[in-house]
C-alpha cells in the first residue's frame, strides 16, 4: 500500500482534488493520467473522498499497490509482448511464403504492437472506473480552520 499526504483543494461530484508534493513514485503512479502538475514540485490528483474531507483539510491518500503493479504491467509489458509476438508471426509468414528480408516481421510486429496499444487503452478506460484503481482518502490528519465570519 502506498500512502501520500496532501491538502484538499476542491470537492468534485465523485471525490476531491488533492495537492501533494511530487516524488519519484509519480512516474509509476496509476493515476498519473488524471494528475495535473503545475510545472513545479506540486501535483494535483483527483481522489475518492470516502471520509467527507473538506477544502483545506490535510489528508492521507492511499494507492493500492497491487492495482498499481497490474496497471504498470498492462501499460509497459503487454505492448512489448505484442510487438514480439507480431514479429514472430511475421517471420513465420515470411518462411511459409519464402519471402526474403525482414519486412513481414516488421509489418506484423508493428501491426500487433498498434493493436495491443489500442487494446491496452480500451482496457485502461474500463479499469479506471473500478474503485480498486482509484486513489482515495483514508483519513483526515488535520481539519481546516473554520472560516472567520464577522458578526454584525
Amino acid at each position: 500500500m502506498a500512502y501520500e499526504e496532501g491538502i484538499v483543494t476542491a470537492l468534485t461530484a465523485t471525490g476531491a482534488w488533492i495537492k501533494t508534493q511530487k516524488n519519484s513514485a509519480c512516474a509509476a503512479c496509476s493515476a498519473r493520467h488524471s494528475c495535473k502538475t503545475d510545472g513545479g514540485e506540486e501535483a494535483k490528483v483527483e481522489v475518492r473522498n470516502n471520509v467527507n474531507a473538506r477544502p483545506g483539510d490535510r489528508v492521507v491518500i492511499h494507492f493500492n499497490t497491487a492495482s498499481l503493479l497490474k496497471a504498470t504491467f498492462l501499460l509497459y509489458i503487454v505492448p512489448i509482448l505484442g510487438l514480439l509476438a507480431g514479429a514472430g508471426i511475421g517471420q513465420k509468414i515470411a518462411q511459409l511464403y519464402a519471402i526474403e528480408g525482414s519486412l513481414p516481421a516488421v509489418l506484423a510486429g508493428f501491426s500487433c504492437f498498434a493493436a495491443t496499444v489500442w487494446g491496452v487503452k480500451y482496457r485502461a478506460c474500463q479499469l479506471s472506473d473500478q474503485d480498486s484503481y482509484q486513489p482515495r482518502i483514508t483519513r483526515i490528519i488535520k481539519k481546516a480552520a473554520p472560516e472567520f465570519t464577522p458578526s454584525e
